[in-house]
């Protein structure tokens, strides 16, 4: 292998050209296949197309292997080294198309393991940076008073209060394509945040993650079907984190956020004229809408059955779940004008 990377220079492309052409003109000229002087010479095409499909695979295969190396950085390894060498594949494909399938099926294998491993790896990080800002009970008409909230401590109070107030809560969105979180830095400085932060994070890697590696499978091997099975993988972790988060998530505030969130990534894929994520995003919708219904049935219900004389135990200030209310009614208002398409309408 090593002392074939050596050969794989621009002479050996040089000469691997001109033998597809004699190959492809063999092939399709009628008159040269009866003639005598073809048949002299067919055997030894014969055995060069076999020697080099043999070392060309068995070269991009092992530039494959290497990206499983720790620290590898695979975008850089794609522009500067197989970009540069993208004519062997054409040749596989050409002149040996089960060598070529064997060269997609290894590379399909290995970056399905690599990104399923670093997303899963990220997501780990990024969970230890998630701030818990309310449970089941955390709905607007549950009985909150001084005897639940004072013994949480002021922290616990103010993120009980966080889940109804988008507050600067929207500033997320305002930050939709800026570079995602990074996990230490964030942990050195003790920082924890919303989950609609580390969603962000997430899709932002994700997005630009996909995007490089549908431009390269394109323009490399030229079947662009590959990259859904790439991503399988790393599509499948995500989605398992997803569905787990989803069930255990009583923020609505949040919920919504990652609506918008999703929608304004579908115009960034959009505007990058990239559908390679289209069917995720999509998906991702599916996920979330559903799940911000049954939450907001949740804070509904909590309402119907508060106690209403209750609410007027001090006649000088409003009750915390008045408060609560018109903050959580002010929230959904300022994110439906944002980025709502009539669901929220029709949920309330």
């Amino acid at each position: 292998m090593e002392s074939f990377f050596w050969q794989v220079n621009d002479d050996y492309i040089k000469s691997l050209n001109m033998l597809s052409k004699k190959l492809r003109f063999a092939q399709v000229d009628p008159l040269l296949n009866a003639s005598k002087a073809l048949k002299d010479i067919k055997q030894e095409l014969e055995r060069l197309r076999k020697k080099a499909l043999s070392k060309v695979s068995a070269y991009v295969i092992g530039i494959f292997s290497s990206m499983r190396k720790p620290g590898t950085n695979i975008q850089i390894l794609q522009q500067n080294l197989l970009q540069k060498y993208r004519h062997l594949v054409l040749f596989l494909k050409e002149h040996g198309i089960e060598k070529y399938n064997d060269v997609c099926a290894a590379y399909v294998d290995k970056m399905n393991k690599v990104l399923s491993e670093d997303f899963r790896v990220y997501l780990e990080a990024l969970e230890s940076l998630k701030l818990d800002i309310g449970v089941s009970t955390d709905v607007i008409g549950y009985d909150a008073n001084v005897v639940d909230l004072i013994p949480r401590g002021r922290e616990q109070l103010r993120n009980h209060r966080f889940m109804f107030s988008l507050g600067e809560r929207s500033n997320i969105l305002k930050e939709i394509d800026q570079p995602g979180l990074v996990p230490c830095i964030s942990e050195a400085n003790s920082l924890k945040y919303p989950y609609e932060v580390i969603f962000r994070s997430l899709q932002k890697l994700l997005m630009d993650t996909a995007s490089s590696e549908y431009i390269f499978i394109k323009a490399f091997f030229r079947d662009e079907s590959m990259f859904y099975r790439v991503f399988e993988g790393p599509v499948a972790v995500i989605d398992e984190n997803m569905k787990l988060t989803l069930a255990n998530s009583h923020d609505a505030i949040c919920l919504m956020l990652m609506i918008c969130i999703t929608k304004k990534h579908q115009l960034v894929m959009s505007n990058r004229r990239l559908p390679c994520l289209d069917t995720y995003l999509d998906k991702a919708l599916i996920y979330l809408w559903p799940r911000f219904k049954t939450v907001f049935d949740m804070y509904i219900q909590s309402l119907y059955q508060c106690d209403a004389k209750m609410l007027w135990v001090d006649g000088t200030h409003p009750h915390h779940i008045v408060r609560c209310y018109m903050e959580f009614t002010a929230s959904l208002i300022q994110l439906n004008a944002e980025c709502g398409d009539g669901q929220v309408s029709s949920v309330t």
